[in-house]
């Protein structure tokens, strides 16, 4: 049977006031976090001699972080955002509507190192925190859809493919996937080699699994 214990999390109200609340918590031990991931180097396909194949090759590389909790977890399919290395729903409760006001309540403009008993070692944090549209939402989809979904402009916020590899290899919240705050493990790769192996995969045609 479960058991509800209570901790204490700093949390910052909606009106900017700090205050502390008590939330329930599983009686359980927290998730092992998994060793972190590299990605491929582009270089690494060149032995696969057919282009359309070379760049299908990329793209499944490429999903290894586009699947990654730090990604996924704010393209949800549902009207909720996620957590976890397992995808669970997000606690406290937190909708779609009106998510903004709800996210600020909590997630501030930078990562916070929690310094009292909690569930969690940090509160994620980016002054542009929020979930993606649900026209971006990768739950539930395989890797092909995924890949043809993110190169529809009237799915991807409306971005080329020269838009969309800027948005993974420069976008500041993106970023935040490898500096994920303490207690959670970090995208694969860098944000600058998952920018290179994008463009490599653009230059040999886009090709999706």
């Amino acid at each position: 049977m479960l058991k509800f214990p209570v901790a204490l999390i700093f949390t910052v109200s909606i009106f900017g006031a700090a205050a502390w609340e008590p939330i329930p918590t599983f009686a359980q031990s927290p998730p092992q976090l998994a060793a972190h991931q590299d990605l491929k180097a582009s270089s690494e396909f060149e032995s696969i001699s057919d282009k359309a194949a070379r760049s299908r090759a990329m793209f499944s590389e490429i999903g290894k972080l586009l699947t990654h909790p730090r990604c996924m977890n704010c393209h949800p399919a549902g009207d909720q955002p996620l957590q976890g290395a397992e995808h669970r729903i997000h606690y406290p409760t937190a909708r779609r509507t009106g998510f903004g006001d709800t996210c600020a309540a909590c997630h501030t403009g930078r990562n916070v190192t929690m310094h009292v008993p909690a569930p969690f070692q940090s509160i994620p944090g980016h002054p542009r925190w929020a979930l993606a549209p649900l026209s971006m939402a990768w739950e539930g989809k395989s890797l092909s859809d995924i890949c043809r979904q993110i190169k529809d402009k009237d799915r991807n916020g409306g971005r080329d493919l020269v838009l969309l590899q800027e948005h993974i290899a420069m976008d500041d919240l993106v970023a935040w996937g490898w500096n994920p705050g303490l207690g959670r493990d970090p995208a694969p790769g860098t944000q600058e080699a998952a920018g290179k192996l994008v463009q490599a995969w653009i230059d040999n045609g886009a090709e999706c699994p």
